[in-house]
Protein backbone atom coordinates (compact mmCIF):
# COMPACT_ATOMS: atom_id res chain seq x y z
CA UNK A 1 0.00 0.00 0.00
CA UNK A 2 2.67 2.55 -1.17
CA UNK A 3 1.30 5.89 -0.59
CA UNK A 4 4.94 7.58 -1.72
CA UNK A 5 3.45 9.00 -4.35
CA UNK A 6 0.79 11.39 -3.21
CA UNK A 7 1.10 14.81 -3.31
CA UNK A 8 1.55 15.70 0.35
CA UNK A 9 -0.57 19.37 -0.37
CA UNK A 10 -3.38 21.26 -0.95
CA UNK A 11 -4.81 23.03 -3.56
CA UNK A 12 -4.76 26.59 -1.05
CA UNK A 13 -8.26 25.44 -0.30
CA UNK A 14 -9.49 25.09 -3.97
CA UNK A 15 -12.37 22.69 -3.67
CA UNK A 16 -13.18 20.81 -6.79
CA UNK A 17 -17.26 20.13 -6.00
CA UNK A 18 -17.88 23.95 -5.01
CA UNK A 19 -17.51 27.52 -6.62
CA UNK A 20 -15.05 29.85 -4.77
CA UNK A 21 -17.55 32.10 -3.91
CA UNK A 22 -19.88 29.33 -2.10
CA UNK A 23 -16.92 27.66 -0.43
CA UNK A 24 -17.57 29.37 2.95
CA UNK A 25 -14.22 27.32 4.02
CA UNK A 26 -12.34 29.59 2.19
CA UNK A 27 -12.19 33.54 3.77
CA UNK A 28 -13.26 36.44 2.08
CA UNK A 29 -9.52 37.78 1.54
CA UNK A 30 -8.08 34.86 -0.45
CA UNK A 31 -11.33 35.65 -2.82
CA UNK A 32 -11.01 37.46 -6.28
CA UNK A 33 -12.72 40.82 -6.18
CA UNK A 34 -16.00 39.46 -8.25
CA UNK A 35 -16.15 36.54 -5.94
CA UNK A 36 -16.42 38.51 -2.86
CA UNK A 37 -18.89 40.91 -4.82
CA UNK A 38 -20.50 37.84 -5.63
CA UNK A 39 -20.81 36.16 -1.76
CA UNK A 40 -21.98 39.65 -0.63
CA UNK A 41 -24.97 39.00 -2.76
CA UNK A 42 -25.28 35.87 -2.52
CA UNK A 43 -25.52 36.74 1.40
CA UNK A 44 -27.03 39.42 1.37
CA UNK A 45 -30.31 37.23 -0.23
CA UNK A 46 -29.93 34.98 2.04
CA UNK A 47 -28.63 32.13 -0.65
CA UNK A 48 -25.34 31.89 1.62
CA UNK A 49 -24.70 30.71 5.00
CA UNK A 50 -26.39 28.82 7.57
CA UNK A 51 -29.98 28.76 6.83
CA UNK A 52 -30.05 28.31 3.16
CA UNK A 53 -27.40 26.01 2.46
CA UNK A 54 -29.07 23.35 4.91
CA UNK A 55 -31.38 22.31 1.24
CA UNK A 56 -29.70 21.25 -1.89
CA UNK A 57 -32.97 23.12 -3.34
CA UNK A 58 -31.88 26.00 -2.29
CA UNK A 59 -28.28 26.38 -3.22
CA UNK A 60 -28.59 25.96 -7.38
CA UNK A 61 -24.30 24.58 -8.05
CA UNK A 62 -23.43 24.23 -4.22
CA UNK A 63 -23.04 20.67 -4.48
CA UNK A 64 -22.64 20.67 -8.49
CA UNK A 65 -19.52 18.30 -8.93
CA UNK A 66 -18.79 18.40 -13.00
CA UNK A 67 -15.44 19.83 -12.52
CA UNK A 68 -13.14 17.05 -12.19
CA UNK A 69 -10.20 17.80 -10.10
CA UNK A 70 -7.03 19.35 -10.93
CA UNK A 71 -4.67 16.88 -9.52
CA UNK A 72 -4.93 14.27 -11.37
CA UNK A 73 -0.71 12.85 -11.68
CA UNK A 74 -0.14 10.69 -8.84
CA UNK A 75 2.89 8.95 -10.59
CA UNK A 76 3.19 5.30 -11.96
CA UNK A 77 1.96 2.61 -10.55
CA UNK A 78 -1.77 3.37 -10.53
CA UNK A 79 -2.58 3.88 -6.96
CA UNK A 80 -5.71 1.60 -6.18
CA UNK A 81 -7.31 4.49 -4.89
CA UNK A 82 -7.90 6.55 -7.53
CA UNK A 83 -11.18 6.54 -9.68
CA UNK A 84 -13.59 8.27 -11.22
CA UNK A 85 -10.80 11.14 -11.15
CA UNK A 86 -10.74 10.96 -7.29
CA UNK A 87 -8.13 9.99 -4.96
CA UNK A 88 -10.28 7.76 -2.62
CA UNK A 89 -8.61 7.61 1.30
CA UNK A 90 -10.13 5.34 3.90
CA UNK A 91 -10.17 6.81 7.15
CA UNK A 92 -11.83 6.83 10.58
CA UNK A 93 -12.86 9.79 12.18
CA UNK A 94 -14.54 8.08 15.90
CA UNK A 95 -10.93 6.42 17.92
CA UNK A 96 -10.08 6.78 21.60
CA UNK A 97 -6.73 7.10 23.39
CA UNK A 98 -5.22 6.58 26.86
CA UNK A 99 -7.07 10.47 27.11
CA UNK A 100 -10.52 8.98 27.64
CA UNK A 101 -11.86 7.65 31.07
CA UNK A 102 -12.83 4.08 29.12
CA UNK A 103 -10.00 3.83 26.56
CA UNK A 104 -6.10 2.77 27.00
CA UNK A 105 -3.75 3.26 23.81
CA UNK A 106 -1.54 5.52 23.13
CA UNK A 107 -2.04 7.99 19.85
CA UNK A 108 1.01 6.08 18.02
CA UNK A 109 -0.74 2.80 18.80
CA UNK A 110 -4.05 3.78 16.90
CA UNK A 111 -2.34 5.50 14.32
CA UNK A 112 0.28 2.87 13.54
CA UNK A 113 -2.57 0.33 13.32
CA UNK A 114 -4.37 2.59 11.28
CA UNK A 115 -1.97 2.56 8.46
CA UNK A 116 -1.17 -0.81 8.71
CA UNK A 117 -4.97 -1.20 8.42
CA UNK A 118 -5.21 0.22 5.22
CA UNK A 119 -6.71 3.98 5.96
CA UNK A 120 -4.99 7.53 4.91
CA UNK A 121 -6.83 9.50 7.73
CA UNK A 122 -7.88 9.05 11.33
CA UNK A 123 -9.23 11.79 13.97
CA UNK A 124 -8.68 11.14 17.60
CA UNK A 125 -11.71 11.96 19.51
CA UNK A 126 -11.47 11.48 23.31
CA UNK A 127 -14.51 11.59 25.32
CA UNK A 128 -15.98 15.32 26.31
CA UNK A 129 -15.75 15.25 30.09
CA UNK A 130 -14.16 17.74 33.14
CA UNK A 131 -10.87 15.98 32.88
CA UNK A 132 -10.24 16.24 29.28
CA UNK A 133 -11.49 19.69 29.50
CA UNK A 134 -9.72 21.10 31.89
CA UNK A 135 -6.10 19.10 31.18
CA UNK A 136 -7.18 16.56 28.04
CA UNK A 137 -7.33 18.75 24.91
CA UNK A 138 -3.99 19.80 25.58
CA UNK A 139 -2.42 16.89 26.63
CA UNK A 140 -3.11 15.14 23.65
CA UNK A 141 -2.00 17.36 21.51
CA UNK A 142 2.29 16.88 21.40
CA UNK A 143 1.34 13.11 21.39
CA UNK A 144 -0.68 13.85 17.84
CA UNK A 145 1.84 16.17 16.52
CA UNK A 146 4.45 13.83 17.08
CA UNK A 147 2.49 11.10 15.67
CA UNK A 148 1.92 13.32 12.29
CA UNK A 149 5.87 13.30 11.94
CA UNK A 150 6.26 10.10 12.68
CA UNK A 151 3.89 8.82 10.15
CA UNK A 152 4.11 11.14 7.00
CA UNK A 153 1.73 9.27 5.13
CA UNK A 154 -1.29 9.01 7.73
CA UNK A 155 -3.28 12.31 8.47
CA UNK A 156 -3.79 12.50 11.68
CA UNK A 157 -6.89 15.15 12.93
CA UNK A 158 -7.28 16.25 16.43
CA UNK A 159 -11.10 16.28 17.48
CA UNK A 160 -13.14 14.62 20.54
CA UNK A 161 -16.35 13.25 21.00
CA UNK A 162 -18.82 15.74 22.19
CA UNK A 163 -21.36 15.17 24.86
CA UNK A 164 -24.22 16.71 22.71
CA UNK A 165 -26.40 18.77 24.83
CA UNK A 166 -29.55 17.00 25.32
CA UNK A 167 -28.63 14.21 22.94
CA UNK A 168 -25.74 11.42 22.43
CA UNK A 169 -22.65 11.52 21.24
CA UNK A 170 -20.48 13.62 18.08
CA UNK A 171 -16.91 13.51 16.43
CA UNK A 172 -16.19 17.46 16.37
CA UNK A 173 -12.93 18.04 14.76
CA UNK A 174 -10.65 20.58 13.23
CA UNK A 175 -8.04 21.58 10.67
CA UNK A 176 -4.73 21.30 12.45
CA UNK A 177 -3.36 24.30 13.25
CA UNK A 178 -1.92 27.18 15.68
CA UNK A 179 -5.67 27.35 17.29
CA UNK A 180 -6.49 23.79 17.17
CA UNK A 181 -6.26 23.28 20.94
CA UNK A 182 -7.87 26.33 21.70
CA UNK A 183 -11.00 26.18 19.38
CA UNK A 184 -11.35 22.79 21.05
CA UNK A 185 -10.54 24.24 24.84
CA UNK A 186 -13.26 26.36 24.48
CA UNK A 187 -15.73 24.84 22.52
CA UNK A 188 -15.67 21.79 25.34
CA UNK A 189 -15.47 24.45 28.07
CA UNK A 190 -18.78 26.23 27.12
CA UNK A 191 -20.75 23.45 25.09
CA UNK A 192 -19.96 20.16 26.20
CA UNK A 193 -22.77 18.68 27.80
CA UNK A 194 -21.49 16.65 30.85
CA UNK A 195 -19.25 20.00 31.40
CA UNK A 196 -22.02 22.30 31.45
CA UNK A 197 -24.53 19.37 33.41
CA UNK A 198 -27.05 20.22 30.01
CA UNK A 199 -27.45 16.03 29.18
CA UNK A 200 -31.27 16.07 29.65
CA UNK A 201 -33.87 16.94 26.90
CA UNK A 202 -35.06 20.26 27.44
CA UNK A 203 -35.30 22.99 25.04
CA UNK A 204 -32.70 25.05 26.76
CA UNK A 205 -29.85 22.05 26.49
CA UNK A 206 -30.77 21.47 22.32
CA UNK A 207 -30.75 25.51 22.17
CA UNK A 208 -26.79 24.78 23.40
CA UNK A 209 -26.04 22.09 21.06
CA UNK A 210 -27.40 24.63 18.23
CA UNK A 211 -25.04 27.30 19.98
CA UNK A 212 -22.38 25.20 19.97
CA UNK A 213 -22.79 23.79 16.36
CA UNK A 214 -22.61 27.60 15.57
CA UNK A 215 -19.37 28.26 17.68
CA UNK A 216 -17.62 25.86 15.44
CA UNK A 217 -18.59 27.78 12.43
CA UNK A 218 -17.85 31.23 13.31
CA UNK A 219 -14.22 30.05 14.72
CA UNK A 220 -13.87 29.13 10.85
CA UNK A 221 -15.32 32.02 9.29
CA UNK A 222 -12.77 34.40 12.07
CA UNK A 223 -9.87 31.97 10.28
CA UNK A 224 -8.83 30.96 13.53
CA UNK A 225 -9.24 27.20 11.92
CA UNK A 226 -9.17 26.17 8.61
CA UNK A 227 -12.48 23.80 8.70
CA UNK A 228 -14.51 22.53 11.35
CA UNK A 229 -16.84 19.02 11.02
CA UNK A 230 -19.53 17.69 13.10
CA UNK A 231 -21.11 14.13 12.68
CA UNK A 232 -23.22 12.30 15.14
CA UNK A 233 -22.40 9.16 16.52
CA UNK A 234 -24.12 5.86 16.99
CA UNK A 235 -27.34 8.23 16.87
CA UNK A 236 -30.33 5.73 17.28
CA UNK A 237 -28.56 3.23 20.06
CA UNK A 238 -30.56 4.91 22.98
CA UNK A 239 -32.98 6.93 21.73
CA UNK A 240 -31.94 10.54 22.36
CA UNK A 241 -31.80 11.82 19.05
CA UNK A 242 -34.65 12.98 17.95
CA UNK A 243 -35.51 13.84 14.47
CA UNK A 244 -36.30 17.25 15.16
CA UNK A 245 -32.56 17.50 16.81
CA UNK A 246 -31.21 15.84 13.80
CA UNK A 247 -32.89 18.60 11.67
CA UNK A 248 -31.73 21.47 13.59
CA UNK A 249 -28.18 20.39 14.40
CA UNK A 250 -27.82 20.41 10.05
CA UNK A 251 -29.63 23.90 9.79
CA UNK A 252 -27.06 25.39 12.49
CA UNK A 253 -24.35 25.60 10.07
CA UNK A 254 -24.63 22.93 7.32
CA UNK A 255 -20.74 23.74 6.27
CA UNK A 256 -20.00 21.96 10.15
CA UNK A 257 -22.90 19.46 10.65
CA UNK A 258 -22.63 17.29 7.60
CA UNK A 259 -23.87 13.46 9.11
CA UNK A 260 -24.06 10.83 11.20
CA UNK A 261 -23.01 7.17 11.44
CA UNK A 262 -24.82 5.29 9.19
CA UNK A 263 -22.89 2.11 10.83
CA UNK A 264 -21.72 2.52 14.81
CA UNK A 265 -17.83 1.40 15.95
CA UNK A 266 -17.84 -2.00 18.31
CA UNK A 267 -18.48 -3.82 15.70
CA UNK A 268 -16.95 -6.88 17.33
CA UNK A 269 -19.38 -6.49 20.36
CA UNK A 270 -21.68 -9.01 18.81
CA UNK A 271 -19.15 -12.22 18.38
CA UNK A 272 -20.64 -14.90 19.86
CA UNK A 273 -17.20 -15.92 22.03
CA UNK A 274 -16.61 -14.09 25.09
CA UNK A 275 -18.71 -10.58 25.65
CA UNK A 276 -21.74 -11.23 23.61
CA UNK A 277 -23.52 -8.24 23.57
CA UNK A 278 -25.48 -6.37 21.21
CA UNK A 279 -23.62 -5.58 17.93
CA UNK A 280 -22.48 -1.59 18.49
CA UNK A 281 -23.22 -1.98 21.86
CA UNK A 282 -26.89 -1.53 20.53
CA UNK A 283 -28.61 -3.61 23.53
CA UNK A 284 -30.81 -1.08 24.95
CA UNK A 285 -34.34 -0.12 25.18
CA UNK A 286 -35.98 3.32 25.76
CA UNK A 287 -35.93 5.58 28.65
CA UNK A 288 -37.76 8.63 29.82
CA UNK A 289 -34.83 10.72 27.61
CA UNK A 290 -35.87 8.85 24.80
CA UNK A 291 -38.01 10.18 21.82
CA UNK A 292 -41.05 8.21 22.27
CA UNK A 293 -41.89 7.49 18.26
CA UNK A 294 -38.98 5.77 17.99
CA UNK A 295 -39.83 1.95 17.52
CA UNK A 296 -38.25 -0.68 19.76
CA UNK A 297 -36.56 -1.31 16.04
CA UNK A 298 -34.56 1.09 16.15
CA UNK A 299 -32.39 0.05 19.14
CA UNK A 300 -30.74 -2.57 17.17
CA UNK A 301 -28.47 -2.81 14.55
CA UNK A 302 -29.42 -4.14 11.21
CA UNK A 303 -26.84 -6.09 9.28
CA UNK A 304 -23.97 -3.60 11.79
CA UNK A 305 -26.05 -0.48 10.78
CA UNK A 306 -27.69 1.79 12.63
CA UNK A 307 -31.68 1.83 12.23
CA UNK A 308 -31.74 5.19 10.91
CA UNK A 309 -29.64 4.16 7.72
CA UNK A 310 -30.96 1.15 7.13
CA UNK A 311 -34.39 1.64 7.14
CA UNK A 312 -35.34 2.09 3.58
CA UNK A 313 -38.09 5.07 3.79
CA UNK A 314 -36.72 5.82 7.19
CA UNK A 315 -35.29 9.27 9.00
CA UNK A 316 -31.97 9.24 7.04
CA UNK A 317 -34.24 9.29 3.83
CA UNK A 318 -36.47 11.83 5.48
CA UNK A 319 -33.87 14.02 5.58
CA UNK A 320 -32.39 13.16 1.40
CA UNK A 321 -36.14 13.74 0.16
CA UNK A 322 -36.23 17.07 1.99
CA UNK A 323 -33.14 18.04 -0.35
CA UNK A 324 -30.98 17.76 3.33
CA UNK A 325 -27.69 17.03 2.25
CA UNK A 326 -26.83 14.61 5.06
CA UNK A 327 -23.95 12.26 4.78
CA UNK A 328 -23.23 8.74 6.76
CA UNK A 329 -19.73 7.61 7.75
CA UNK A 330 -18.45 4.09 9.36
CA UNK A 331 -15.66 3.91 11.96
CA UNK A 332 -14.42 1.45 14.69
CA UNK A 333 -15.10 3.70 17.99
CA UNK A 334 -12.31 1.85 18.70
CA UNK A 335 -11.33 1.99 22.81
CA UNK A 336 -10.17 -1.82 24.14
CA UNK A 337 -9.68 -4.23 20.76
CA UNK A 338 -10.92 -7.88 20.22
CA UNK A 339 -7.66 -9.99 20.67
CA UNK A 340 -5.81 -7.24 21.64
CA UNK A 341 -3.16 -8.11 24.21
CA UNK A 342 -2.25 -5.16 26.14
CA UNK A 343 -3.99 -3.35 29.69
CA UNK A 344 -3.87 -0.06 31.51
CA UNK A 345 -0.15 0.99 32.45
CA UNK A 346 0.45 0.23 36.53
CA UNK A 347 0.03 3.41 39.11
CA UNK A 348 -2.64 5.34 36.50
CA UNK A 349 -4.58 8.45 38.23
CA UNK A 350 -6.85 9.53 35.38
CA UNK A 351 -9.04 12.28 37.70
CA UNK A 352 -5.88 13.70 38.45
CA UNK A 353 -3.53 13.53 35.00
CA UNK A 354 -5.97 12.94 32.60
CA UNK A 355 -4.33 10.45 30.95
CA UNK A 356 -3.59 6.62 31.88
CA UNK A 357 -0.15 5.25 31.69
CA UNK A 358 1.28 3.98 28.72
CA UNK A 359 -0.47 0.23 28.34
CA UNK A 360 1.71 -2.62 28.98
CA UNK A 361 1.35 -6.38 27.61
CA UNK A 362 -1.61 -8.08 29.04
CA UNK A 363 -4.14 -11.11 28.93
CA UNK A 364 -6.15 -11.43 25.61
CA UNK A 365 -9.25 -9.26 25.60
CA UNK A 366 -11.50 -12.10 24.21
CA UNK A 367 -14.30 -9.78 25.74
CA UNK A 368 -13.48 -6.64 23.77
CA UNK A 369 -16.15 -5.41 21.38
CA UNK A 370 -13.64 -3.26 19.44
CA UNK A 371 -11.97 -3.37 15.82
CA UNK A 372 -8.59 -1.78 15.24
CA UNK A 373 -9.09 1.33 13.08
CA UNK A 374 -9.34 0.40 9.69
CA UNK A 375 -9.69 -3.68 10.48
CA UNK A 376 -13.59 -3.62 9.95
CA UNK A 377 -14.75 -0.33 8.89
CA UNK A 378 -13.81 1.89 6.50
CA UNK A 379 -15.34 5.58 5.87
CA UNK A 380 -13.77 6.28 1.58
CA UNK A 381 -13.50 10.06 1.18
CA UNK A 382 -13.02 10.97 -2.52
CA UNK A 383 -10.27 13.96 -1.94
CA UNK A 384 -8.72 16.23 -4.72
CA UNK A 385 -4.96 15.83 -3.42
CA UNK A 386 -3.28 14.07 -0.28
CA UNK A 387 -4.21 16.76 2.59
CA UNK A 388 -6.12 17.58 5.40
CA UNK A 389 -8.10 20.15 3.58
CA UNK A 390 -8.65 18.13 1.07
CA UNK A 391 -10.46 15.07 3.09
CA UNK A 392 -12.46 17.30 5.07
CA UNK A 393 -13.91 19.08 1.89
CA UNK A 394 -14.40 15.29 0.30
CA UNK A 395 -16.45 14.83 3.62
CA UNK A 396 -18.43 18.46 3.51
CA UNK A 397 -19.35 17.37 -0.20
CA UNK A 398 -20.70 14.27 0.68
CA UNK A 399 -18.02 12.06 -1.59
CA UNK A 400 -18.18 9.15 0.65
CA UNK A 401 -19.18 5.64 0.74
CA UNK A 402 -18.39 3.23 3.71
CA UNK A 403 -17.79 -0.30 3.87
CA UNK A 404 -17.33 -4.05 6.46
CA UNK A 405 -14.88 -6.25 6.11
CA UNK A 406 -13.44 -5.30 2.81
CA UNK A 407 -16.40 -6.16 1.22
CA UNK A 408 -15.47 -4.35 -1.84
CA UNK A 409 -12.11 -2.25 -2.77
CA UNK A 410 -13.58 0.40 -5.00
CA UNK A 411 -17.18 1.94 -5.69
CA UNK A 412 -17.99 4.79 -8.38
CA UNK A 413 -21.20 5.96 -8.77
CA UNK A 414 -22.55 8.54 -10.82
CA UNK A 415 -26.07 10.25 -12.29
CA UNK A 416 -25.36 11.21 -15.94
CA UNK A 417 -27.60 12.63 -18.85
CA UNK A 418 -27.67 10.01 -21.49
CA UNK A 419 -24.62 9.93 -23.67
CA UNK A 420 -22.11 11.65 -20.94
CA UNK A 421 -20.41 9.28 -21.20
CA UNK A 422 -16.33 9.03 -19.64
CA UNK A 423 -15.24 7.73 -16.18
CA UNK A 424 -15.31 12.03 -14.91
CA UNK A 425 -18.31 12.50 -16.39
CA UNK A 426 -21.48 12.63 -14.66
CA UNK A 427 -22.01 13.52 -11.23
CA UNK A 428 -20.68 11.75 -8.20
CA UNK A 429 -21.53 10.83 -4.86
CA UNK A 430 -23.14 13.55 -2.90
CA UNK A 431 -23.66 16.14 -5.67
CA UNK A 432 -26.44 17.50 -7.81
CA UNK A 433 -27.60 17.15 -11.07
CA UNK A 434 -29.32 19.79 -12.49
CA UNK A 435 -30.57 18.50 -16.15
CA UNK A 436 -33.56 20.25 -18.39
CA UNK A 437 -37.16 18.97 -17.58
CA UNK A 438 -37.78 15.94 -20.10
CA UNK A 439 -33.89 14.34 -20.59
CA UNK A 440 -33.30 11.32 -20.38
CA UNK A 441 -30.72 10.03 -16.76
CA UNK A 442 -29.21 7.18 -16.29
CA UNK A 443 -27.05 5.57 -13.06
CA UNK A 444 -24.05 4.05 -13.38
CA UNK A 445 -22.36 2.22 -11.03
CA UNK A 446 -18.38 0.78 -11.19
CA UNK A 447 -17.57 -1.07 -8.51
CA UNK A 448 -13.89 -2.76 -7.70
CA UNK A 449 -14.57 -6.50 -6.44
CA UNK A 450 -12.12 -7.28 -3.40
CA UNK A 451 -8.96 -8.99 -4.61
CA UNK A 452 -7.22 -9.40 -1.29
CA UNK A 453 -8.33 -11.38 1.70
CA UNK A 454 -9.71 -9.05 4.74
CA UNK A 455 -8.25 -9.21 8.09
CA UNK A 456 -10.80 -12.22 9.39
CA UNK A 457 -8.72 -14.54 6.48
CA UNK A 458 -11.04 -14.84 3.59
CA UNK A 459 -11.71 -12.70 0.86
CA UNK A 460 -15.27 -11.45 0.47
CA UNK A 461 -17.77 -11.86 -2.13
CA UNK A 462 -20.29 -9.50 -3.12
CA UNK A 463 -23.64 -11.00 -3.87
CA UNK A 464 -25.80 -8.13 -4.51
CA UNK A 465 -26.32 -4.38 -5.17
CA UNK A 466 -29.19 -2.16 -4.80
CA UNK A 467 -30.39 0.95 -6.42
CA UNK A 468 -32.94 3.10 -3.83
CA UNK A 469 -34.78 6.04 -4.92
CA UNK A 470 -37.07 8.36 -3.45
CA UNK A 471 -38.96 11.73 -4.43
CA UNK A 472 -37.76 14.93 -3.22
CA UNK A 473 -40.87 16.56 -1.50
CA UNK A 474 -39.20 19.61 0.09
CA UNK A 475 -39.27 20.50 3.98
CA UNK A 476 -41.56 18.52 6.42
CA UNK A 477 -44.13 20.13 8.27
CA UNK A 478 -43.46 17.83 11.29
CA UNK A 479 -39.62 18.34 11.82
CA UNK A 480 -39.95 14.90 14.17
CA UNK A 481 -40.91 12.93 10.89
CA UNK A 482 -39.07 9.86 9.87
CA UNK A 483 -40.13 8.34 7.21
CA UNK A 484 -40.13 8.79 3.10
CA UNK A 485 -43.11 7.46 1.90
CA UNK A 486 -41.93 7.38 -1.88
CA UNK A 487 -38.86 6.04 -1.22
CA UNK A 488 -37.68 2.32 -2.11
CA UNK A 489 -35.52 -0.22 -4.00
CA UNK A 490 -36.23 0.37 -7.55
CA UNK A 491 -33.60 -1.96 -9.14
CA UNK A 492 -31.12 -5.47 -7.54
CA UNK A 493 -28.44 -6.68 -9.73
CA UNK A 494 -26.69 -9.77 -8.99
CA UNK A 495 -23.41 -9.96 -8.98
CA UNK A 496 -21.96 -13.56 -10.82
CA UNK A 497 -18.27 -12.90 -10.16
CA UNK A 498 -15.34 -13.26 -7.55
CA UNK A 499 -12.84 -10.82 -8.72
CA UNK A 500 -12.29 -7.68 -10.82
CA UNK A 501 -14.41 -5.42 -11.55
CA UNK A 502 -18.26 -5.13 -12.56
CA UNK A 503 -20.60 -2.39 -13.69
CA UNK A 504 -24.21 -1.74 -13.86
CA UNK A 505 -26.38 0.90 -15.39
CA UNK A 506 -29.55 1.54 -14.69
CA UNK A 507 -31.98 4.27 -16.17
CA UNK A 508 -34.50 7.10 -15.00
CA UNK A 509 -35.98 7.24 -18.16
CA UNK A 510 -36.44 10.98 -19.09
CA UNK A 511 -37.00 12.81 -15.97
CA UNK A 512 -39.33 16.08 -14.68
CA UNK A 513 -39.50 15.52 -10.95
CA UNK A 514 -36.89 15.93 -8.56
CA UNK A 515 -35.80 12.86 -6.85
CA UNK A 516 -32.70 11.64 -4.92
CA UNK A 517 -30.49 7.78 -5.73
CA UNK A 518 -28.33 6.08 -3.30
CA UNK A 519 -26.76 2.87 -3.50
CA UNK A 520 -26.15 -0.31 -1.34
CA UNK A 521 -24.59 -3.82 -1.57
CA UNK A 522 -24.11 -6.70 0.50
CA UNK A 523 -22.36 -10.57 0.57
CA UNK A 524 -26.03 -12.06 1.12
CA UNK A 525 -25.90 -13.84 4.05
CA UNK A 526 -28.21 -12.31 6.41
CA UNK A 527 -31.36 -11.21 4.90
CA UNK A 528 -35.00 -9.85 5.79
CA UNK A 529 -37.36 -7.36 4.08
CA UNK A 530 -37.37 -3.87 5.48
CA UNK A 531 -39.53 -2.37 8.21
CA UNK A 532 -41.64 -0.65 5.82
CA UNK A 533 -42.55 -3.90 4.14
CA UNK A 534 -41.09 -5.73 1.38
CA UNK A 535 -42.67 -3.82 -1.38
CA UNK A 536 -40.19 -0.98 -0.50
CA UNK A 537 -37.46 -3.48 0.80
CA UNK A 538 -37.74 -6.79 -0.27
CA UNK A 539 -34.41 -8.26 0.43
CA UNK A 540 -32.85 -5.87 3.01
CA UNK A 541 -30.70 -6.23 6.49
CA UNK A 542 -31.68 -9.10 8.99
CA UNK A 543 -32.01 -7.35 12.42
CA UNK A 544 -28.87 -8.13 14.45
CA UNK A 545 -29.46 -10.63 17.30
CA UNK A 546 -27.94 -9.83 20.79
CA UNK A 547 -25.17 -11.89 21.51
CA UNK A 548 -24.85 -13.74 18.56
CA UNK A 549 -23.68 -11.67 15.72
CA UNK A 550 -20.72 -12.28 14.04
CA UNK A 551 -20.10 -9.19 11.94
CA UNK A 552 -17.92 -10.82 9.48
CA UNK A 553 -20.54 -12.64 8.46
CA UNK A 554 -23.09 -10.07 7.23
CA UNK A 555 -21.31 -7.38 5.02
CA UNK A 556 -22.45 -4.16 3.82
CA UNK A 557 -21.54 -1.21 1.52
CA UNK A 558 -23.82 2.29 1.39
CA UNK A 559 -23.12 5.25 -0.74
CA UNK A 560 -24.05 8.62 -0.02
CA UNK A 561 -26.99 10.24 -1.90
CA UNK A 562 -27.32 12.23 -5.36
CA UNK A 563 -29.84 14.49 -6.46
CA UNK A 564 -31.12 14.96 -9.74
CA UNK A 565 -33.22 17.95 -9.63
CA UNK A 566 -34.64 18.97 -13.38
CA UNK A 567 -35.01 22.26 -14.39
Amino acid sequence: MGHGHHHHHDHGGQSADVPEALDLSIPDSELSPSDVSRRGFLRGAGLLGAGAAASVLATPGAAHAHDGPEDHGHGPGGDHNEKGGFLWLAGDHHIHTQHSSDAMYRVVDQARHARAYGLDWMVVTDHGSVAHAKIGVDKVNPDIVATRKELKDLLVFQGLEWNIPAAEHATVFVAPGPNEVAVLKEFENAYDGTVKGASGPTPENEALAIAGIKFLGEAVRARRVDGALFLANHPARRGVDSPHEIRAWRDADPTVAVGFEGAPGHQAAGIPAGGAGGRGFYEGSPSSASFPGYPLESYRTWGGFDWMTSTVGGLWDSLLAEGKAWWISANSDSHTNYLDTAQRGPDSNFELNGRYNDPVYGPLLTEAGDFWPGQYSRTHVGSTSFGYRSVMNGIRAGRVWVDHGGLISGLDVRVREAGDGGPDGGTPLGGVLRPKRGTRVDLTIDIDLANLPNWAQFVPVLARVDVIAGSVTGPVADRDSFTAPNTKVVKSFEVNKGTGKVSFRYSFGRVDEPFYVRVRGTDGKRTAAGLMGPGVDPVGPAMDVVGDADPWLDLWFYGNPIWVLPR
